[in-house]
């Protein structure tokens, strides 16, 4: 009996101390998420006041983030050989954007699209990204919704989300979202939204100057 009791308490013993080693953190991604429990709404961010690999201070933003689910898990597929490696593709009919590997494979990712209305095609670059980008949305859309604010600072409720690429030369954004449900929809005024995680993951693949097709 003697035996039982301390062999039970040895295992809770070394439970613990493997919960608490710092080898657990190999576990999580750079943003937090656990590697293995496919970016589920469960897994929270605010556990950590430093990223658990790089060891650097997270922000409030950070700290309270949540990932948000996702309507298509992004997956690498096969794709139009055409495109450049490096290049974006979005096709609004599909509701998908699409990052271009190499010749004949991207990265895919839901997203949500311009409604009726806000639709639109050409070629644009990425000319500016931001992380929990502020908003202060354009006299267009203040006519249309004088009840909107003026302006919003960057965080969690902020309709721009955690990361935002700016398309030169329009006003439109490929960017997160604090509604996670409107992904895979046609919502917006025009912008292309993603979920949070899936906007940091694109963020930190693309580079200033990125080509950016939208196609109808």
């Amino acid at each position: 009996m003697h035996r039982t009791v301390v062999a039970a308490l040895a295992g809770l013993v070394s439970a613990v101390a493997l919960a608490a080693s710092p080898a657990t953190a190999q576990t999580y991604d750079r943003y937090g998420y656990d590697r293995y429990a496919a970016y589920s709404p469960q897994t929270s961010y605010s556990a950590y006041s430093v990223d658990p690999l790089t060891g650097q201070a997270l922000s409030p933003y950070q700290e309270e983030y949540r990932p948000q689910a996702s309507a298509i898990p992004r997956e690498l597929v096969q794709f139009d050989p055409r495109y450049a490696p490096g290049t974006i593709v979005i096709s609004t009919e599909e509701r998908r954007l699409y990052y271009v590997t190499q010749r004949g494979e991207a990265i895919q990712y839901a997203v949500g699209v311009g409604r009726p209305g806000f639709e639109w095609a050409g070629t644009k670059s990425v000319t500016a990204k931001k992380e929990w980008p502020s908003w202060t949305p354009p006299a267009e859309m203040l006519r249309r919704r004088p009840d909107l604010p003026r302006h919003m600072v960057g965080g969690l409720d902020n309709p721009l989300g955690a990361r935002a690429l700016y398309l030169g030369g329009s006003l439109y954004r490929i960017h997160g979202s604090n509604e996670p449900e409107t992904i895979g929809q046609a919502v917006s005024s025009g912008c292309i939204r993603m979920t949070n995680e899936d906007v940091i993951d694109l963020y930190n693949r693309v580079k200033l100057g990125t080509k950016v097709v939208v196609l109808r």
